[in-house]
């Protein structure tokens, strides 16, 4: 009976040590990230490359898995989640929460920055200032990608701010709000995932935001006529939280800011990419895509005076050096 006990125990501490061996070294993390944009926008084909460089850098010790169109947070809801540790990680468009610090709204400053050159001078001195401010809200940043640039959809031909007036127009940060109230039209809070719904159902009737959005959500079916006037190019941004940023090794921080670096210059170069080829599918699929009257251009151009110093009071001294320094380059 003894020998019979000792023989078992060999043969099961035997597979014990077998199936410890086989088994891998670490236990592997799944880290979900929540998008708010459909799979095939080019932030969202971006964000998963680069989730896909991490999980391929860290020899699958971190595996980070996406969630595009809002399936597992909705827009409104990706920063609070991260910053909260519900998820580790998450994409969003910052200037959505200006309200918490004018500086998220930087790249929303309307006819500052309006073509993609700009847009990377002005990130350049204002990220220090963004990275700051999301330091303060256990976040950190990894990359910042600009959308297109910002455009105007309308159901009806528009040759002027006095044409705008009174339409029911979908607001998605601060600075659309103001441009509503500005001229005279009526903001709708609608998220991307919902612009389609918000459109068909006539709940909206107008917004600003590129061609992407347009295109992604196949507006040409409720929309007639899109503006291409430059507004200015928002940007999306990667940020992890700080807690769990803290918790990892030098080594695999590495990997995620190598990642993040060429992230951001893909999804620059996708993001030009992207601008001719939604534009040309808009107006493929039946919208007139026009550039605005030299009415509507002078119009906008006075709303937009107003919302420039409107941001630099509310953002002080950090947002006048921001600016004196994206003007200077």
């Amino acid at each position: 009976m003894t020998d019979l006990l000792k023989s078992t125990t060999g043969i099961v501490t035997a597979a014990l040590l077998a199936a410890s061996a086989a088994s891998p070294a670490f236990a592997a993390e799944k880290w979900d990230m929540p998008l708010a944009y459909p799979a095939t926008n080019f932030h969202s084909e971006n964000a998963a490359a680069f989730a896909a460089c991490v999980t391929e850098g860290t020899g699958g010790e971190i595996e980070i898995v996406t969630h595009p169109g809002g399936s597992l947070f909705g827009g409104a809801d990706i920063k609070r989640a991260v910053q909260t540790g519900q998820v580790p990680i998450g994409e969003r468009l910052l200037s959505a929460h200006a309200n918490e610090d004018p500086i998220f709204g930087v790249d929303s400053i309307p006819f500052l920055a309006t073509s993609f050159d700009d847009s990377v001078k002005l990130w350049s001195a204002a990220e220090g200032a963004v990275e700051e401010a999301l330091d303060g809200q256990n976040l950190v940043l990894l990359y910042s990608v600009p959308w297109p640039p910002q455009g105007l959809y309308f159901n009806k031909e528009v040759n002027s701010g006095a044409d705008m007036k009174g339409i029911k127009f979908r607001a998605y940060n601060a600075a659309t709000a103001k441009l509503a109230e500005l001229t005279g039209m009526l903001p709708v809070q609608i998220e991307a995932a919902e612009v389609s719904q918000a459109f068909a159902t006539g709940v909206a009737e107008s917004m600003i935001s590129s061609g992407a959005t347009g295109y992604d959500s196949k507006l040409w079916e409720n929309v007639s006529h899109f503006y291409a006037v430059d507004a200015w190019l928002p940007r999306n941004s990667v940020m992890v939280n700080k807690d769990t940023w803290a918790g990892l090794s030098d080594e695999t921080k590495k990997v995620f800011t190598d990642c993040a670096a060429k992230a951001e210059a893909d999804g620059l170069q996708k993001a030009k990419d992207y601008t001719k080829l939604t534009l040309d599918g808009l107006a493929s699929n039946g919208m007139k895509v026009l550039q605005p009257s030299d009415q509507l251009k002078a119009d906008l151009g006075v709303v937009g005076e107003a919302m420039t110093e409107e941001w630099l009071k509310a953002a002080g001294d950090k947002g006048k050096a921001i600016v004196d320094a994206f003007k200077a380059n």
